[in-house]
Order: structure tokens, then sequence, then C-alpha cells
């Protein structure tokens, strides 16, 4: 089977093999403690590997404020200040906590590797009894990039200032809890539908299993080069998901009784008037996702999923 070398790449040096060590930065959960109890274990291990640390600002003073971390001797790292170019991330925490790792690092090309202290992992799925091989794996240049696409969110023309790429997804809302809204979708100029509903989501290959899953929306594999359009709740129930190629321009406005909506790229909200075009498209360079060990992806929905599994005997374990 022949590789898609824009989507895996094999990683085939070895970080061990050259005197520069490597510089890691560290994103991780803000807000619930116990996520972020493992960060002891995990900065130990890059002791021990001899890596450069860097930890994003926000997650330093986290650990600092409330875990009670001694962070004196590593360096603060601020994507937005660009004081330093790590060869990799690692996020600690859910697929929350990935999605905004990924956000804040936004096209820089920087290889995230997600441990899983959170539920399902689907990005993040370095279990917590797996930290010190895969960290140990990962100095060796022993793991494959796989590349994810994103999607660029605009409103008006300008990039949505909330959170202007989604690896996920990006969903229009209805503001309220009563009316429907409407929302005049067209793909490349030509008109799609008018969608009366509770919201639309435009979701990648990547957010197929989340949000728009929840929906009824089709499960993509991940290197699947499109988009699919689902709507929430809809009116009719003849209006279905659809899937799109991912080179599209999708646009929508929105009607709606309340004058105004919610606008959410991977579950960060923000209302806007009804009078705003929201404009999604690919973003111009991918997401890259580090995977130490290499799973098939079906292995992982029947995993995560719980595809195939019968509980009618789990009692009898």
């Amino acid at each position: 089977m022949k590789k898609n070398k824009d989507s895996m790449e094999k990683t085939s040096h070895s970080m061990e093999k050259t005197n520069i060590k490597p510089c890691w930065v560290i994103y991780g959960n803000v807000y619930q403690t116990k996520k972020s109890k493992y960060v002891a274990r995990i900065l130990e291990t890059l002791r021990t590997l001899q890596v450069n640390v860097l930890i994003e600002q926000q997650f330093a003073n986290f650990l600092a404020h409330n875990l009670h971390i001694d962070i004196a001797d590593y360096s603060l790292f601020c994507p937005e200040e660009k004081n330093a170019a790590p060869d990799a991330a690692i996020s600690i925490g859910g697929d929350g906590t990935f999605l905004t790792t990924a956000s804040q690092l936004g096209l820089t090309g920087v290889p995230i590797l997600g441990i899983n202290t959170g539920r399902l992992g689907f990005l993040a799925d370095v279990s917590p009894h797996e930290i010190e091989p895969s960290l140990q794996a990962l100095a060796e240049g022993r793991y494959v990039v796989e590349d994810r696409c994103a999607i660029h969110v605009f409103v008006n023309g300008e990039p949505f200032h909330t959170r202007p790429l989604a690896l996920n997804e990006v969903a229009v809302l209805k503001h309220d809890n009563s009316s429907l809204i409407e929302i005049v979708t067209t793909v490349d100029d030509a008109l799609l539908t008018t969608y009366s509903a509770d919201g639309l989501i435009v979701s990648t290959p990547t957010g197929s299993t989340g949000y728009s899953l929840s929906v009824g929306g089709p499960v993509l594999m991940p290197t699947t080069p499109t988009f699919c359009l689902a709507p929430v709740a809809p009116h009719s129930l003849h209006v279905r998901p659809v899937v799109v190629r991912d080179d599209v321009t999708i646009r929508m406005r929105v009607k709606s009784r309340s004058g105004n909506f919610l606008l959410a790229a991977d579950g960060v909200s923000k209302s806007l008037p009804q009078t705003a075009e929201v404009c999604v498209k690919k973003a111009p360079r991918p997401i890259r996702v580090i995977k130490i060990q290499h799973t098939d992806f079906f292995d992982t929905l029947r995993e995560k999923l719980m595809w195939g599994a019968d509980g009618r005997h789990q009692n009898e374990i």
C-alpha cells in the first residue's frame, strides 16, 4: 500500500545522534488540578532524558500557584512572542487541552504529543502508564507524525479573533433556547441550502468523532481530504449531513429572531450579530500530531467508541 506522504511522515532521525538537546514545550489543563497531577513525573522523565524544557506561560503559573511545583529552572514559552522554536509540544490533559495547544501553536508546524489524563482521548492517546516509554520513544525518534487538516475561520473577511484555527469543528448555533435559526449556506458561492435548525457544524475528519458524530454525522478517516456539514436538530427530517471536498470555501449567513447567534470553534464560542458572515476554509498548513505507536484507525474506533462491545457479560467478569 502506497503511503500518503502528505498525511503521515515517518520520523527517521534520532535525537540521540546529535549533540543538540531537543527542546520541548509543555502545555496542560489549567482548570482541573487532577488532570495535571502527572506533571512531576513528566518533568522528572524529561530531566533524565536531558531535554530542554519550556513551559507554556499560563500553565506555568497554574503549576506554581495551584500545584506548588517549583518551575524556577524552566523557561517560559509564549507563542505570541515567538521567543523560542520548540521541536515538539507535549499536551497534558484530554482532547480539549490538545485542541487548545493546537490553536495556540497555530500553523508553526510544531508536532504535538497528547498525554491523556482526561476521558476519551482520540487526540491525546498516550495513557498515564505509557508516559515514560512514550517520552523515551519521542527522544529517540521512534514515532510518526500525522498531518491533520485544520479549518481557518473568518468573520466578515477577518480572522475569527476568539479562535481563528479549529482542528475539530466550527459550529454556528442559535443563541437562545427557543426558536430555530436559518443558516443560508453556500459552497464555493453555489447555494447548498438554507438550514432551519438549532445550528450547523462544519467538521474536519479529525473532528468527525466529536460534536458532528453526536448529531448524526459520519465518521471520516483522519486523512480524508473532506469536510462534513452536519445540521443540529434540523426542522426537516429530510435534511442530512453532507460531505464535501476540503478545498472549497463555505460561507454561512444567519437569520435569527433574537438578532444574533453563537459562533464556536473547537468549543470556544462568541456571540455575533446576524449581520455577520462566517467563512470557513482549509488552513494553509496542517496540525501535526505525534503518534508513538502506529494504531489502526479502526482499532481506535472499536476501543474508544466501544463498537462490538457486549455489555450483557460485563457483570459476569
